[in-house]
C-alpha cells in the first residue's frame, strides 16, 4: 500500500482519506484554509485521472513513478537566439611604419597621382623611386581578428580602401581626413579603409579587406594593370 502524507505547519491530528484501491492520503492537519483544501482537492482529481490508466498490478516504485507523473506538468521552454551582432570598434595605435609592396614576381606598386590609381610593373635599374612607399597605421580591437589590422596610407588624407562593386571587390585610392580614422567601426561604411595583415615566412604579407571577406590585394599578371583588382 502505498500513502501519499501531506504535512501542515503543526501536526494536530492524522486523518486517513481511501482515494483508490491500494492508495490512501494521509493528511496531518491543522484549522483548514480554502486553499488548502483546494490545493488537496486538486492534487487528489489530478492523482486519480493518472492512477485510472495504470495497472493495479503495479510494484510501490512503479506506483510512486505513476503518482508523480500525474502531480507535475510538463512545461516546454522555446529558447530564442539572438540576432543580434556585435559592434567591432578599431582603435588607432600610435604605431606607424614605413613600407613597399611588392608580389611574388617582384612587380611593385607604383602611384599615378593624376589618375589616383594604382599599379603593379616591373621596375628596371634605377626605377627604384617610383616605388610608393605607404604608410602603414596598426589598428586595435577587443574582439577577435584573424591578423593584425592596418589602414594603408600614402601621405596624410589618401588611403587605401576596398568596396563591393557588381559583387567584386574593388580596391581605390580615397581621400579622407586623418582624424576621421582615429577610431573605426565595422557597423558603417568606414571599415572599407581596413585590412587584416597576416605575415608568412619572414617577409610574405598578405592583405585581406575587413569589409570584403575573402578578398585580398593582389595584382594582375598583365604588366601594368591595376593592382586594384583585388
Amino acid at each position: 500500500m502505498v500513502s501519499i502524507v501531506s504535512v501542515c505547519v503543526q501536526e494536530v491530528q492524522d486523518e486517513i482519506f481511501s482515494i483508490e484501491e491500494g492508495l490512501d492520503l494521509v493528511v496531518s492537519r491543522n484549522p483548514k484554509t480554502l486553499q488548502h483544501v483546494a490545493i488537496l482537492l486538486l492534487a487528489a482529481n489530478r492523482m486519480r485521472r493518472g492512477l485510472s490508466c495504470c495497472d493495479r498490478g503495479l510494484r510501490e516504485e512503479e506506483l510512486c513513478s505513476a503518482i508523480m507523473d500525474s502531480l507535475v506538468t510538463e512545461t516546454t521552454v522555446g529558447i530564442q537566439s539572438s540576432s543580434t551582432t556585435v559592434t567591432r570598434i578599431f582603435h588607432r595605435l600610435n604605431s606607424v611604419t614605413q613600407c613597399t609592396l611588392c608580389d611574388m614576381v617582384q612587380k611593385d606598386v607604383v602611384y599615378s597621382s593624376d589618375e589616383f590609381k594604382l599599379q603593379a610593373i616591373t621596375l628596371q635599374g634605377g626605377q627604384g623611386e617610383r616605388k610608393v612607399n605607404f604608410k602603414m597605421s596598426k589598428y586595435m580591437t577587443l574582439s577577435d581578428c584573424v591578423g593584425q589590422t592596418v589602414v594603408l596610407s600614402i601621405g596624410r588624407d589618401l588611403h587605401m580602401s576596398c568596396s563591393l562593386e557588381d559583387g567584386k571587390a574593388t580596391l581605390l585610392l580615397e581621400k579622407c581626413d586623418e582624424g576621421e580614422l582615429k577610431k573605426i567601426s565595422d557597423d558603417g561604411d568606414m571599415d572599407r579603409f581596413l585590412f587584416f595583415k597576416r605575415t608568412e615566412g619572414v617577409s610574405q604579407n598578405s592583405f585581406e579587406s575587413v569589409k570584403c571577406r575573402g578578398w585580398l590585394i593582389s595584382t594582375s599578371w598583365e604588366e601594368k594593370q591595376a593592382s586594384g583588382d583585388v
